[in-house]
């Protein structure tokens, strides 16, 4: 199949002739067409419009240019390299990879993200110690990846190795295929594989294949370099202002650290509980104009959804009302699910009203979380430190990095609000900010599963 889609290529290539400079026509026509794939780490369309760290990197790369983004979404690797190479598109920024089977059809600008590359095997199937351990167990990985020429030179090493490659799925589908016990193993990405694993917390690194994989955008080779250079001078720039660490962790932060028995805590939970405070989470998010899925991550953060939850500290029910914003709303039972779910969902509208209009989504979400922890008012005090320190009060990554020196004296004693236990909100936002895209991920599926059952019937 490889060498098929490479003679292919050849030929594509070949009816090519004096081409024009690439980004004078991008410039000239006001558009830069980018291919890209359909994943978590790459593009998804979303409920508010395209989103995903590729395609935020594109947009401000196309903001750079003064251009118009057009983006051509494909649900393969496979399908990347005969758009570039056919004049379909003019870049590629779908994670891939700088590989040599690759280097010989495209030129690759600098590197913006490098990802560990792991072997994935589903717990209680015996975790492989050495490669030696893999022979004979069965490996599928996505076709024309660069876990394909991993795997193939592991093979030069341990010719035992068997290995398919599934032109037709992504890295999250044989994820998913491990988790069901339908396949042994795969490989996966680190950055995939810390966003999946969260939806099938029974999957397991056994094996780190290669560390530190470069992954940069694509250009094709018979168009000059001008796009990639100019691509490179954005890369570089947004490096150094931050943009580009604030993109990954938009959509990566939250993955960093993860708990396996909370995780499958979690969906147990999400089955046995959630069902009967349901509908009182989807009310009153429409009430209060907020995602009722991002209010009961609030309320498993809270309590796990256990109405007669009380703290040492005495908060209590649900959202774990403290006396006095219980009083602030006007409710006297705090245990009461409906009372606390509707109060907890009107202080929570509370405090992003408070957050200054400057700041951006999702950020302005995040930090109307971090102040119905701490209190606004701390929030308030490290912005203050943030820009004391150089960075953006408006940018939660900043924030949640002065967040913590609340803890220190030499800090405290600078703000109005004094001492805080400022590494806990930064945990917080962590945690919802996990359970919520469990939350919808979850119910996405439920849509899906209705849908089939409509299309059936």
């Amino acid at each position: 199949m490889r060498q098929l889609f490479y003679i292919v290529a050849a030929a594509l290539l070949s009816t090519c002739s004096s081409p024009p400079d690439l980004l004078e026509k991008i410039l000239a026509t006001g558009e830069l067409k980018v291919v890209t794939r359909n994943s978590p780490t790459a593009y998804v369309m979303g409920p508010n419009g395209p989103a995903g760290p590729e395609y935020d990197l594109v947009q401000a790369f196309a903001d750079d240019l003064g251009v118009r983004l057009l983006v051509k979404p494909v649900d393969s690797v496979s399908e990347i390299l005969p758009s570039l190479l056919a004049g379909h598109t003019d870049m590629a920024a779908a994670g891939l990879s700088v590989t040599e089977s690759r280097r010989e059809f495209l030129n690759f600008g600098h590197p913006y993200q490098t990802v560990d590359m792991h072997l994935i095997y589903r717990l209680g199937t015996g975790k492989p110690r050495s490669m030696e351990d893999v022979v004979g167990r069965q490996i599928e990985v996505v076709a024309e990846s660069s876990h394909v020429d991993v795997i193939e030179t592991l093979k030069q090493v341990y010719p035992g190795i068997e290995y398919s490659e599934n032109a037709d799925a992504e890295v999250a589908d044989l994820l998913e295929k491990v988790a069901s016990g339908e396949l042994d193993m795969t490989v996966a990405d680190s950055t995939e594989f810390n966003i999946q694993r969260h939806f099938y917390p029974d999957l397991r690194v056994a094996l780190d294949l290669e560390l530190d994989d470069r992954l940069a955008w694509g250009f094709p080779k018979d168009y000059g370099d001008s796009l990639l250079a100019r691509a490179d001078e954005f890369l570089i720039k947004i490096e150094r202002s931050g943009l580009l660490a604030r993109i990954q962790d938009r959509y990566y932060g939250h993955t960093e650290k993860f708990d396996y028995v909370g995780t499958r805590n979690f969906i147990r939970h999400y089955e046995s509980r959630l069902p009967r405070f349901r509908g009182m989470f989807e009310q009153a998010g429409a009430e209060w104009g907020v995602d009722w899925r991002l209010l009961a991550a609030i309320g498993y953060q809270e309590s796990h959804w256990r109405t007669q939850a009380i703290s040492p500290t005495g908060v209590r029910g649900i959202m774990m009302l403290t006396l006095d914003t219980a009083e602030y709303l006007n409710i006297d039972d705090r245990l009461d699910p409906r009372n606390s779910i509707f109060g907890g969902a009107q202080y929570f509208a509370r405090q992003t009203e408070r957050v200054a209009d400057t700041v951006p989504e999702p950020d302005r979400t995040w930090m109307a979380l971090a102040a119905y922890n701490v209190g606004f008012n701390h929030l308030k005090s490290a912005q203050q430190i943030t820009e004391w320190q150089g960075g953006n009060p408006n940018r939660w990554i900043d924030v949640s990095e002065s967040l913590p020196l609340l803890s220190q004296r030499k800090w405290y004693s600078r703000v109005p609000t004094g001492y805080a236990r400022g590494w806990e909100p930064v945990l917080y936002v962590n945690n919802i900010r996990q359970y919520y895209n469990i939350l919808k991920w979850l119910t996405d599926n439920e849509e899906i599963e209705e849908a089939e059952v409509v299309a059936e019937n």
